[in-house]
């Protein structure tokens, strides 16, 4: 056995039967299924070093989910004859902490406003153009209060969902002639 002897957490019934649930959901992030399966092993009594080789994470994040767990017990007890209360709270303890940096400078609403209005053919809304283009969509989402102001790289980057576009051409040319 390797590793120093892990800090008990317990897990009841209630609590088991939700995780359980939560790890052979389909659609359930893989992020918080890991999280799920820590959580019930470490509950069963699993050591830290052998239960990270066989879900292949490190101790360390092992620790910090035993860490969190324990630190959560008050509340999920709490709510352990409340199906529903019990999901909810099992769903805050096991959820990412807040990340640094900047809020988001547009809401949800706001993005799938924008993306509503590219499906939209631009002469329905009285745009002299035949198809849209991430200025042209800017300008009408401006025009319409959807947002005070918006860039058309921004819009494009809505459009794309985030993915970066593809290489141009003559790069692709350059990197074989390479290879």
């Amino acid at each position: 056995m390797s590793g120093p002897l892990a800090a008990p957490i317990r897990v009841t019934p209630a609590q088991r039967a939700v995780l359980t649930a939560l790890v052979r959901r389909a659609t359930c992030p893989q992020a918080l299924a890991l999280r799920a399966r820590i959580v019930l092993e470490a509950g069963a009594g699993e050591r830290n070093e052998p239960l990270a080789r066989r879900l292949d994470c490190t101790p360390k994040t092992i620790r910090k989910w035993r860490a969190r767990w324990a630190d959560a017990a008050a509340r999920l007890l709490a709510v352990d004859d409340d199906p529903a209360a019990l999901a909810r709270a099992i769903a805050e303890a096991l959820a990412d902490a807040p990340r640094s940096g900047a809020p988001g400078t547009f809401t949800a609403e706001q993005v799938v406003q924008i993306i509503d209005l590219a499906g939209r053919p631009p002469e329905q809304l009285g745009r002299p153009v035949t198809a849209w283009t991430p200025r042209e969509l800017a300008d009408e989402a401006v025009k319409q209060g959807i947002v005070g102001t918006i860039s058309p790289r921004t819009v494009g980057r809505f459009l794309n969902g985030g993915r970066s576009a593809a290489p141009s051409q003559p790069l692709l040319a350059q990197r074989q002639g390479q290879g």
